[in-house]
């Protein structure tokens, strides 16, 4: 089977996947989960994530069936990043995590 979309920079785990298909059920406006990125800088690079409608300058990729956007310029800090949902006593929400560190 040919693969016509572009790779996808980042993937999600299957708990990411689960939960960003619910929050994104319905909604209309904002159908799209925007991946980017912040700052840069010497505090480093904060990683950003929010449901969003398309802009021009945004690559659309599909990762696990979910519509992912992000701007281009942002996909050489996104690269290799695995996003994940955890549930946990003291923190829930989405994590970046750069595989193998």
């Amino acid at each position: 089977m040919m693969d016509t979309a572009n790779k996808a920079p980042i993937q999600l785990t299957a708990t990411a996947v689960e939960i960003v298909k619910q929050l994104l059920q319905g909604n209309t406006e904002a159908p799209y989960l925007r991946v980017g990125v912040k700052g840069g800088g010497c505090s480093g690079v904060a990683y950003m994530l929010g449901f969003d409608a398309i802009m021009e300058d945004d690559d659309l990729f599909d990762v696990a069936g979910v519509p992912v956007i992000m701007k281009k310029a942002h996909g050489m800090y996104l690269m290799g990043m695995e996003i994940d949902y955890q549930q946990g006593s003291d923190a829930t929400g989405f994590v970046f995590r750069q595989p193998g560190s």
